[in-house]
């Protein structure tokens, strides 16, 4: 297998990119929405677009959108088609590949479906491939902290199946790691601990001497980075910024590793300022996914209002769309209720505008979708005044009142997505 730097995120870490970025911004979603937001932004500004699933979005038995990893490729490949970017520009990512969604069963049969799984995705056309085997598993003990060597040992197994599914002449990347963040925020942030200099080594040197020691040189040499904390995540209602003198330690550690950068989850919420400093200092892949979701049921809030204030005449068919998920969420609650807690005022606080944005895995579910749908069909129907969006979409409103956007619903909920997304943009831009 040749060493020249073909892949697309490959060549961004190594400075050898014919596009003008040096670093690349991870858009962790399975909306429509959000996919097409990112594409429409990669093809405006000529980046790379680096679209990734999880494993608990999209897996071998449907994951919490019903989609496998072929029927995600199909998604966003679609998508690229209608938006009109080339796929070449496109990179397809798999996040949390490991036995995540299968955390309680033991190792064994997690580990089974986890090899399942990663196979699928690099078989659908995924290519960059973050195995993660992080987390404890039933069969482990409740209290027991894994080793580096275990982490790498299950990481081994499931990069052995990546290697056997890869697809001739197509290139990938693999990121690695022991220290990554939980999926979607935390509970809490005020003790986020940055990860020591001397624990990415070890976990490096440990991952190194497995991967080589079973054969899998093949993957090795694509391992473009490693997971750790730099010290950024957000909770519910809290965002811990990133401080580049906490990490400057962390950081000045990859100049032993040429061609290994950081990459950096729970990026949520950064400031486009943290954000660029992160690509400096050697964190260069930034994964954003609830932000993205955040915001754009923050923008179909806002339209419902303006709904409600050119509709109001209107005995039926409005769209209640906050009330229509609210149902949702109120009626499943399986999405949120182990992650939010409080009095039942807090809780639907938490259920529309926390942080961590569990909403975001009902939006697919047809009421909500249908909600959503409705509502756009009623503003299409009207002529937005600008001094209507001016109150509930100000940002929005400027940019119709410039001519950079149209007023319909869509191209204003596409825009307020935009809006998260270019503040990666501007970090990791030359």
């Amino acid at each position: 297998m040749s060493n020249i730097a073909t892949h697309p995120i490959k060549e961004i870490i190594l400075g050898s990119s014919k596009y003008s970025q040096k670093g690349v911004c991870s858009v962790c979603s399975a909306s429509d929405f959000v996919i097409e937001a990112a594409l429409l932004r990669a093809k405006e500004t000529n980046t790379v677009a680096l679209i990734e699933a999880t494993a608990n979005q999209v897996n071998q038995f449907g994951g919490y959108t019903g989609m496998r990893a072929k029927d995600f490729v199909c998604k966003v490949h679609g998508i690229a088609d209608t938006v009109g970017i080339g796929r070449e520009q496109v990179v397809l990512g798999g996040d949390h590949l490991g036995p995540f969604p299968w955390r309680y069963e033991d190792e064994e049969p997690a580990m089974e479906k986890s090899a399942q799984l990663i196979a699928e995705f690099v078989e659908a056309g995924f290519s960059k491939i973050h195995i993660d085997t992080s987390m404890r598993l039933g069969s482990d003990g409740a209290s027991q902290k894994l080793s580096d060597e275990t982490i790498a040992e299950r990481a081994a197994l499931l990069a052995r199946a990546a290697s056997g599914a890869r697809q001739p002449g197509r290139e990938y990347v693999f990121v690695l790691g022991s220290e990554v963040p939980v999926p979607g925020g935390t509970a809490e942030v005020e003790d986020v601990s940055v990860t020591s200099a001397r624990a990415f080594r070890e976990v490096h040197d440990c991952f190194a001497e497995v991967f080589l020691r079973n054969g899998l040189d093949d993957v090795w040499r694509d391992v473009v980075a490693f997971v750790v904390q730099p010290g950024v995540e957000f909770s519910d209602m809290g965002v811990t910024r990133y401080d580049r003198s906490k990490a400057r330690e962390l950081c000045s550690a990859l100049v032993g590793y040429p061609g290994i950068c950081f990459e950096g989850h729970s990026t949520d919420y950064q400031t486009e300022q943290g954000l660029r400093e992160m690509v400096e200092d050697g964190i260069r892949i930034l994964k954003v996914g609830p932000a993205l979701t955040f915001y754009q049921r923050e923008a179909l809030f806002a339209l419902e209002m303006v709904e409600k204030e050119l509709l109001a005449g209107r005995r039926e068919g409005l769209s209640g769309f906050s009330q229509v998920l609210e149902e949702a969420m109120v009626g499943d609650p399986g999405n949120w209720k182990n992650y939010y807690s409080g009095s039942e005022g807090q809780l639907k606080l938490l259920r529309r505008f926390s942080l961590s944005d569990r909403c975001r895995y009902y939006l697919s579910k047809p009421e909500v979708a249908g909600a959503a749908i409705r509502l756009m069909s009623n503003l299409s129907e009207v002529d937005i005044p600008y001094s209507v969006l001016s109150q509930y979409m100000p940002v929005q409103a400027a940019l119709v009142h410039s001519g950079e956007i149209g007023k319909d619903a869509k191209s204003l909920v596409l825009s307020r997505i935009s809006n998260c997304i270019d503040g990666y943009l501007g970090a990791v831009s030359l």
